[in-house]
């Protein structure tokens, strides 16, 4: 119950922060010593390390620390198979100590760990790699107070539980390891610059040593990282739109039919603005149409055109928009939504690249690839003789499922920041940030109405926010349900005000770093009520130290 119960609630805001921070932060510095205190904070972590290995000394050393001092970082250094952390290099494989105090190979190198009761101390050490290379290690002190039990059932019943504790850290801390494994390469691409120099310069230099394994791994560097050229109008890093940018990739490089599926609000129209810009016809027009915006009566006339005095007010000839796209691309958005009688014409242009237009003889040629797009059960639409099936499996030829928002969690922060970027040059706002709050609530909604949703929410938060923070209060009421929030709800007012003044709270402990009179003194509270309120919501100001 203690895993289940820590993984929910923790991992999905632990990895939302370290994934926000990992994309927004340039300073690669910065980024690691972040990604530290962010662990600090969710993992009750004592300790934690990014250590890297110089390829050139093949010595392992600390790059960035969370409790420890500059002393104590220089003095932790280790050759390849040298401790736990040398060993966790030279196998690639994570290493855990249960108890520090039980294990020969713990060296302590550091000497930062004299005054602690190491019966309970736990370290975890798990490998960063670049590729199949081992190029660091990201480590953590914990501390798991061994259960009192009695009985040897108890005893290995809580034995077992500690076990199943250190390695839920062990995969949390190996995923966190892959998405620092960027910037700790290039943390150790300059180091080693840094030492090519000072082996220049001795009396039997060897220059040819160490360039050659750099060249050629930073040649893997980039093609591990820039295998996939990725849209540039797209956002996204999970492993679902990873697979949909190999799609788009796949068949912008022909003039195949495309059939973009996928809920509404998940971005189809910019799936299909991706697969013309990357094509061979980017340079020739791009025409778009939404087969649901208009009357029946109009449909036909706008796709296929006009002859002057087809109908009452046809009073010109009119181009429609397949012989506009001559040569490009046509994207028919909410295909799913045309009679049967256009079907039949949309299905004759597939065939025979050739139409008419409305009230006209003259028969029209025309080089257009056709993307489409619904959000609806084309099959099902069959069954019900609503949508052609021969028009189906012409469409049908390269389906591209855009996965919805719930699918594809993890990207939810990068979405929310590019719109907090929108909507503050929109509104001339200054929002800094996303509270861990809002953070929270956004991770948790299911997105029923997908990216769309999600940039109306952050647009409504923006124009709300008044101290340049988005709070969970500034969300909608629909991401502050009981459903939503995973918290019961009692209909009690007081509730409601606890949970915003809690909030309140721990984000002006944050910006004062842990000082509880600046802390007051920005809530324009006294000393004593502040006290009094923390005390109320359990809250610990040594959290918010770094």
């Amino acid at each position: 119950m203690l895993i289940a119960h820590e993984q929910e609630q923790s991992s999905i805001s632990l990895l939302a922060e370290v994934s926000r921070t990992v994309n927004n932060e340039e300073d690669i510095s910065k980024v690691l010593r972040l990604v530290l205190f962010i662990l600090s904070e969710h993992m009750n972590m004592l300790r934690g390390m990014v250590t890297i290995l110089n390829r050139g000394t093949d010595e392992i050393v600390i790059n960035e620390s969370f409790g420890l001092t500059e002393e104590q970082s220089q003095r932790g250094r280790y050759k390849v198979g040298e401790g736990i952390i040398g060993q966790v290099v030279e196998t690639g494989k994570p290493a855990v100590v249960p108890r520090i105090n039980e294990e020969p190979m713990f060296l302590d190198r550091t000497r930062s760990r004299s005054r602690e009761k190491k019966e309970e101390l736990c370290f975890i050490c798990v490998p960063i790699k670049a590729g199949t290379e081992i190029i660091g290690t990201l480590s953590a002190d914990r501390r798991i107070p061994t259960p009192s039990a009695d009985g040897t059932a108890k005893k290995a019943k809580a034995e077992e539980t500690r076990k199943d504790i250190l390695q839920y850290y062990v995969d949390l801390l190996s995923i966190i390891a892959a998405m620092i494994s960027q910037a700790v390469r290039l943390k150790q691409l300059d180091a080693e610059e840094e030492y090519q120099p000072a082996r220049h310069r001795q009396p039997h230099p060897q220059p040819q040593t160490p360039v050659a394994p750099i060249a050629r791994l930073d040649d893997e560097f980039e093609e591990e990282f820039m295998e996939i050229e990725r849209p540039a109008n797209i956002i996204g890093n999970s492993k679902p739109m990873i697979s949909l940018f190999r799609m788009i990739d796949k068949i912008s490089r022909t003039s195949a039919t495309a059939l973009i599926l996928g809920e509404s609000g998940v971005g189809k129209e910019l799936v299909a603005n991706a697969i013309h810009f990357k094509s061979l016809r980017a340079g020739k027009p791009f025409i778009k149409f939404n087969c649901a915006a208009l009357p029946e009566s109009i449909v036909e006339s706008e796709l296929f055109g006009h002859e002057k005095g087809a109908f009452t007010g046809a009073s010109a000839l009119r181009q429609g928009r397949f012989e506009l796209a001559n040569g490009g691309s046509i994207f028919l958005d909410e295909v799913g939504e045309l009679s049967l009688p256009i079907q039949a014409k949309l299905l004759r242009i597939i065939q025979e690249k050739e139409f008419e237009r409305l009230g006209g003889t003259k028969t029209i040629k025309t080089d257009v690839r056709i993307v489409a797009a619904t959000n609806r059960n084309l099959e099902e639409q069959i069954r019900e003789g609503s949508f052609r099936e021969d028009l189906f499996y012409r469409l049908n030829i390269f389906p591209i499922t855009v996965p919805p928002l719930r699918e594809r969690k993890t990207d939810i922060l990068l979405l929310a920041d590019y719109f907090v970027e929108k909507f503050n040059s929109l509104n001339h706002k200054g929002i800094r940030r996303i509270s861990t709050t809002s953070i929270d609530m956004l991770m948790r909604y299911h997105w029923p109405g997908n990216v769309r949703e999600l940039q109306n929410c952050i647009e409504r938060a923006v124009i709300l926010s008044e101290d340049n923070v988005i709070h969970g209060y500034h969300l909608p009421p629909s991401l502050q349900t009981a459903e939503s929030s995973g918290t019961p709800y009692t209909g009690d007012l007081q509730q409601k005000l606890d949970a915003i003044e809690n909030e309140m709270i721990i984000e002006a402990l944050k910006r004062t770093k842990g000082n509880m009179s600046k802390a007051a003194s920005q809530l324009g509270l006294s000393d004593r009520i502040m006290g009094l309120r923390m005390k109320k919501f359990d809250i610990d100001y040594r959290k918010f130290r770094t």
